[in-house]
């Protein structure tokens, strides 16, 4: 059955009364199963809370989503957009979840003179992965560069994290036409789903994931691609986003992250590498910073493509205490980490492709690294407040092997 008749008839199932209007759009049903076999384990040398098991076998769902999404011409070159996208728990029966529009969601104006959107979607510090990422696998599972870079790679609560290349909630973005190969966007939002009225304004506020006062995101990319020559720089900035408001003694913290990277594709081979530092407030005086940088090898091998990596996340450093940290970002000595990956991929046809590969981290003594994606519980916390580090393993190293198949739709 076509698609878009399909879209046509979720739509008259969700809200009858509409269906006439969703006819009149151009509105496509889509979606992807990524679904993959994982063979894990991390090796540590001092665990401190705990061995995980030697070996972990897992069926994981990853990306997995279902979306409508569409457009309607108003005249003059100008068009509405939206899209509503929703995660798929594919390998444990998750469905849609308990609500739709979990993914990219949004409502938006589309012209000439660009895309203006509102809504629920990935910062534009997002866009620069492909450039370096491993596109071939789709930046997923744990085979996932964003292990290291943009500081998504630990397993604890969301509230202390310090990632920048995640969604942001009740956001309005604008993305540039491209312009000889150049684009550029800027993405505004609060990052929160709301406060209530009794603290979401409080100089302290009391109660956990409420709205914090002044709290915004400001994430903003210039990209360029045309020939061989792929590059990219972004930056974002967030204001009193981080912490568990319960404990924090100082609200307003900021965090930053500027990325760049840049790729040249001579036909059988394409060859990648970015730069990363991040600085995280710990107080309002003291802060954590961290570089990172990478090198990346895609390369057309036989039928499928072979990708390869190496990351190096540097020691912590900064003003802060020895110990202070933000995700897996840790001040003092031998904090860093590296990363080594190696994938295969071969599409079976233009709608569905397998993979295979491997991946490790290699924490040194005091590091706290893991998987981007699919994480591997029991390797590091942190203290109530959110910023020191407690019962972490020494030279923790999660690693794995896994095979993967997707189709698109």
């Amino acid at each position: 059955m076509n698609k878009k008749l399909v879209a046509v008839a979720v739509a008259g199932m969700l809200a009858a009364p509409m269906a006439a209007q969703a006819q009149t759009a151009n509105v496509t049903l889509y979606g992807r199963l990524n679904l993959d076999m994982e063979v894990v384990n991390a090796k540590q040398d001092a665990p401190a809370q705990g061995s995980p098991k030697s070996n972990m076998f897992f069926v994981k769902s990853n990306s997995s989503r279902l979306g409508v999404r569409g457009s309607e011409a108003l005249g003059g070159g100008l068009s509405a957009v939206f899209q509503i996208e929703s995660a798929v728990g594919a390998a444990n029966g998750g469905g849609l979840g308990a609500t739709l529009g979990t993914r990219e969601t949004f409502v938006g104006l589309q012209g000439g003179w660009g895309t203006f959107k509102l809504g629920y979607f990935l910062t534009p510090y997002d866009d620069i992965h492909p450039i370096f990422g491993n596109v071939p696998t789709l930046a997923t599972s744990i085979l996932g560069t964003q292990a290291l870079w943009s500081n998504t790679g630990w397993s604890g609560n969301s509230q202390y994290g310090g990632a920048f290349d995640d969604r942001a909630a009740n956001s309005i973005r604008y993305d540039s036409p491209n312009i000889a190969g150049f684009t550029g966007s800027v993405q505004i939002g609060s990052g929160t789903a709301g406060g209530d009225a009794t603290n979401s304004n409080a100089a302290t506020p009391t109660t956990l994931g409420a709205q914090r006062r002044h709290a915004y995101m400001v994430s903003v990319n210039g990209l360029y691609n045309n020939g061989p020559f792929q590059g990219g720089v972004a930056y974002e900035f967030h204001n009193n986003f981080r912490g568990d408001p319960t404990f924090a003694t100082n609200p307003k913290l900021q965090d930053q992250g500027v990325s760049a990277a840049a790729s040249w594709n001579f036909g059988v081979v394409k060859v990648g590498g970015v730069f990363e530092r991040l600085k995280y407030d710990i107080t309002n005086t003291t802060s954590v910073q961290r570089n990172f940088w990478g090198g990346s090898v895609t390369w057309n091998l036989g039928p499928g493509q072979l990708y390869a990596m190496f990351g190096q996340a540097q020691n912590g450093s900064g003003s802060a205490a020895d110990g202070s940290q933000v995700g897996a970002v840790r001040k003092g000595a031998n904090t860093g980490a590296q990363q080594w990956e190696v994938s295969y991929t071969y599409a079976l046809s233009k709608r569905t492709l397998t993979y295979a590969g491997y991946n490790q981290i290699a924490n040194r003594s005091n590091g706290a690294y893991n998987f981007g994606v699919n994480q591997v519980g029991g390797l590091c916390g942190l203290s109530a407040s959110g910023q020191t580090a407690t019962g972490c393993g020494n030279s923790a190293k999660p690693q794995g092997l896994i095979a993967g198949l997707v189709h698109f739709f």
